[in-house]
């Protein structure tokens, strides 16, 4: 637990839902203040001090220290989220859908302030999301994960232009395209999801896989390297064959 305590501060999390780690009870400065007060001997104007710095990272207001989160928006209770998570001086955070429940225009702005605090701070991001135009614009690796299992790994640029596992290529064929009349052809997966819990053998995509043959359902991939910084979990692309669409 002692080792555990140690850790904390060099790992945060933010979390999909804005106000779900803000305590409706507390002032804002006193939820920014909370995680100071269990690690450091700031006190008094000290602390004060450091809580409105934390307000000012992530451009709000020094007077909203005395709200509450019910007196926020979803992008300003967001923003004390991210000024209570960065209070440590933390290295490492994973962002949970961190924009998934706040409006368009809101999410460009949290976005970039997650961007301008990584550059600033030199901080390492494990960004989680469904939104594919977003993860584009943040992230340098992508990992795709189905059933919570990693199906293709590389930097984001090289998937992006040449995915090679069946389900990234359905997958990116459902992003909407800012070109109109783009041709892109859409792939449409078949059947259900299977539960994670009792997943199909072999290949757990085969069930839903357009380019499923007979090994797929009898034997489970392995993440291999198939180039420089790229590597998929899928037998036709291990065995060197196309599964272009």
């Amino acid at each position: 637990q002692k080792t555990l305590r140690g850790k904390r501060k060099d790992m945060q999390i933010i979390f999909q839902i804005p106000a779900s780690p803000l305590d409706p009870r507390f002032k804002i400065y006193n939820l920014i203040a909370e995680p100071l007060r269990a690690q450091t001997d700031l006190r008094g104007e000290a602390l004060k001090a450091r809580v409105a710095e934390l307000l000012k990272m992530v451009d709000l207001q020094e007077d909203q220290m005395d709200r509450k989160p019910r007196e926020l928006s979803g992008g300003q209770a967001q923003r004390v989220a991210i000024a209570r998570s960065l209070a440590l001086n933390p290295k490492f955070l994973v962002l949970d859908e961190p924009t998934s429940a706040l409006d368009v225009s809101v999410q460009a702005q949290i976005i970039n302030l997650l961007i301008r605090l990584q550059n600033e701070k030199g901080l390492t991001y494990l960004f989680i999301s469904h939104d594919l135009p977003v993860v584009r614009y943040i992230s340098q690796w992508l990992a795709v994960m189905y059933l919570g299992e990693i199906v293709e790994l590389s930097p984001a640029s090289f998937i992006f232009k040449a995915a090679l596992h069946p389900y990234t290529q359905a997958l990116l064929s459902a992003t909407p395209q800012p070109i109109p009349g783009s041709n892109r052809k859409r792939i449409v997966l078949e059947g259900n999801v299977p539960s994670p819990a009792n997943p199909p053998s072999g290949c757990t995509f085969h069930t839903r896989c357009p380019q499923a043959f007979d090994r797929c359902p009898r034997e489970k991939p392995k993440l291999v390297q198939v180039s420089e910084d790229h590597w998929a979990a899928c037998h036709l692309v291990n065995e060197g064959k196309s599964t272009s669409t």
